[in-house]
């Protein structure tokens, strides 16, 4: 078992088991970025030969606000899953989250693939279906989220469990870096941002996502959801809080844990 087989199966029996490990970075210094994507995959290999099917990407640690609260000062990408997708409510126990914290972002869904490099936020906007209001819950199976790049990046880009909202717009009507969201817990407010928190503007995230993916040979494909990173800062979650957020001219979205 070579090492990327060898933190793959670790973070997968983590994930599994509802429990956290230590920071890979603390045990294995010479870790790279590449080493951590491929770790990634091999996490995502083991998802998928237990039946779950990826339906999508996302982008993670885009914002200034999330990137100085983790202190992981670059983007990076994981895969969603059918079994991260939840309609209803969020089960933490069935779910297996283990310190799961909400973020409010904006998802597209793509009418047509996207193959990097070379690809611009234009492409991006004529290659979606319609964009819709999204809460990801992101989750770390790393001891109390300390964690460096390498970890969140091993570790599918924190993703926990994603929910969209039922509303559905078309890009091409929406100035998306203006785009406001406001979000509420347990029904007293809790931040607002813009779609420019992310990268300046949305669509741009998923450029980059697009260029980034290019470089590993993996594409955007007709039909995936695209979450794009959040436009507030993360908030921690346990089961019986409710969190609602409005993306302002499109739409709604509610997180109710469990």
């Amino acid at each position: 078992m070579n090492i990327h087989e060898k933190y793959g199966s670790e973070l997968f029996a983590a994930l599994r088991q509802q429990r956290t490990v230590p920071p890979l970075i603390a045990r294995a210094s010479a870790l790279t970025i590449d080493d951590a994507y491929a770790i990634s995959l091999d996490f995502l290999s083991r998802r998928r030969a237990e039946g779950e099917r990826v339906v999508g990407k996302k982008i993670g640690v885009t914002s200034k606000a999330v990137q100085d609260m983790l202190g992981v000062h670059q983007p990076d990408f994981g895969f969603l899953t059918d079994w991260m997708h939840v309609d209803g409510d969020i089960s933490v126990e069935q779910k297996k989250l283990i310190q799961p914290r909400a973020e409010a972002e904006i998802a597209f869904i793509l009418r047509d693939g996207l193959k990097g490099p070379g690809i611009t936020p234009a492409d991006v906007i004529a290659a979606t279906q319609a964009i819709a209001p999204c809460f990801e819950i992101v989750d770390s199976r790393i001891d109390d989220w300390k964690i460096g790049i390498v970890d969140t990046v091993a570790d599918n880009a924190s993703c926990g469990v994603f929910i969209l909202g039922e509303a559905r717009a078309d890009p091409r009507d929406h100035d998306l870096p203006n785009l406001k969201v406001t979000v509420t817990k347990n029904g007293a407010p809790l931040s607002e941002g813009l779609g420019s928190a992310v990268q300046g503007d949305p669509a741009q995230a998923v450029a980059w996502l697009a260029n980034t993916l290019g470089e590993y040979g993996v594409t955007l494909d007709a039909g995936d959801i695209i979450l794009s990173g959040s436009l507030v800062p993360l908030e921690p979650a346990v089961a019986g809080d409710v969190f609602e957020m409005e993306l302002h001219g499109v739409g709604g979205c509610t997180a109710r844990f469990v």
